[in-house]
């Protein structure tokens, strides 16, 4: 991903709780020189050598399962918040934009199975059912109908070989513009308030 240099975000932690907080991901492959895509949920996690990983899966009637195997090459996408931005919100006209967090994660998969995606599967189901009035866990749902999901899956971890973190929140503004910016994205929906909350605490470089 092209990242200049002052929209780069190195602070791993404030990635990471990024991947955490945005992890309905796009898993991205090559399949017969084309690209090929899934929109997933990827779980950041700690392997057994404690270095961090993605954890997924996709059903086997999947095409991209050809291309999920131990050793694939895969990118993972995490998107954020995005908003237009006017020309008429800088102190000097300037052209249109768009403000954005994006974060790139390229690894290497290690095919998953047995009672290891089936732990996957039970940490998945529990981290979104945490917040729900009456969470459901695994031990609830009929075994014969984890069974037969396991059987119809392709389990997988992802090594962070490579993560790029995109924070494009009008940095190479001054300082009026900059807080105008964040002035008009407020006054706009959910996802343009979002984007103005990222750029509060922050400075124009």
């Amino acid at each position: 991903m092209y990242v200049p240099r002052r929209y780069e975000e190195k602070d791993a932690d404030k990635v990471h709780a990024f991947i955490k907080e945005n992890s309905f991901a796009i898993l991205v492959s090559v399949k017969d020189g084309l690209p090929i895509g899934t929109h997933i949920p990827l779980q950041l996690e700690k392997n057994a050598a404690g270095a961090d990983v993605l954890v997924g899966h996709i059903s086997r009637g999947n095409e991209q399962k050809y291309t999920i195997a131990d050793g694939a090459k895969v990118l993972a996408i995490f998107y954020g918040p995005h908003a237009y931005v006017s020309p008429r919100w800088y102190t000097k006209m300037q052209v249109p934009t768009w403000n954005y967090i994006a974060v790139h994660v390229y690894g290497t998969v290690r095919i998953v199975e047995g009672e290891e995606l089936r732990a996957a599967l039970t940490r998945l189901i529990d981290t979104y059912e945490q917040h729900m009035p009456r969470p459901v866990t695994i031990g609830e749902i009929p075994e014969k109908t984890v069974s037969d999901d396991m059987r119809g899956i392709v389990g997988f971890e992802i090594s962070m070989d490579d993560v790029q973190a995109a924070y494009k929140l009008s940095q190479n503004r001054d300082e009026q513009s900059y807080h105008q910016v964040i002035e008009e994205l407020g006054k706009g929906d959910e996802t343009a308030r979002a984007v103005a909350e990222e750029m509060k605490g922050r400075k124009p470089e």
